[in-house]
């Protein structure tokens, strides 16, 4: 065993910590509010909008996200006309791609997971609200969603997790994550289970932080979700 290696990199770790964090932050922060709209649109009654959500959902859930990632950093590169256009100083950028692969991919994920929960909200609720007299925009704002953010604050907190470790397949495009700095470390000291236990330890703790803030998150606030005993 040779931890000094590690003890020696601890600063790369901590800056592989830094752009884990600010992947999974970033990412999840943009599609929670780009997964409401289209969770919205996924229930909606024109077809269309209904159908064009519902195929963006599963390409994105139907390819994994390595491919993904690959087809929006090497892939675009292809193509002379982006490769002139303003946009190619974004699509050029490692940091930028991997964000707007994860983002797109765990949009998908979380808007099915809350279009499920608003589709099986309970229709009394519903009614007595409209009989309330309120509008749709207030129904939607003031029921509907804070309703289906309890209701599946369970699935999305999976999501997040998912995400976190997610962020992994970043090193496959040269940024360098935890992962990314794991791998680093195994190429120029040629040790190879010292720095990914350090790098698996650090997702666990990451992990285990998620965990009891979507355990406090759902005691806060969906307690009434769960069955009385006695």
């Amino acid at each position: 065993m040779n931890w000094d290696v590690i003890y020696d990199n601890l600063d790369l770790y901590a800056q592989g910590l830094q752009l884990t964090l600010l992947l999974t932050v970033v990412a999840l922060g943009i599609s929670f509010f780009l997964a409401l709209a289209l969770a919205v649109a996924r229930n909606a009654a024109n077809p269309w909008l209904r159908h064009s959500v519902a195929a963006y959902t599963l390409v994105f859930r139907g390819t994994p996200l390595l491919i993904q990632l690959f087809l929006i950093y090497y892939g675009l590169a292809q193509f002379d006309l982006l490769r002139g256009s303003v946009l190619w100083v974004w699509l050029s950028n490692p940091l930028f791609c991997v964000l707007l692969a994860f983002i797109l991919n765990t949009t998908a994920y979380t808007t099915e997971i809350f279009a499920g929960g608003l589709r099986h909200l309970p229709p009394g609720e519903i009614e007595a609200a409209r009989a309330y007299g309120m509008t749709p925009w207030t129904l939607l704002r003031r029921i509907m969603l804070p309703a289906m953010l309890t209701r599946t604050l369970s699935l999305y907190g999976n999501e997040t997790i998912m995400m976190l470790h997610a962020t992994s397949l970043a090193s496959t495009v040269t940024l360098m994550e935890i992962t990314g700095v794991a791998r680093n470390i195994t190429l120029n000291h040629y040790i190879q289970f010292e720095p990914y236990v350090t790098a698996g330890a650090l997702y666990l703790g990451l992990t285990m932080v998620l965990v009891v803030a979507f355990r406090f998150a759902q005691q806060r606030w969906a307690s009434y979700l769960q069955p009385r005993r006695g």
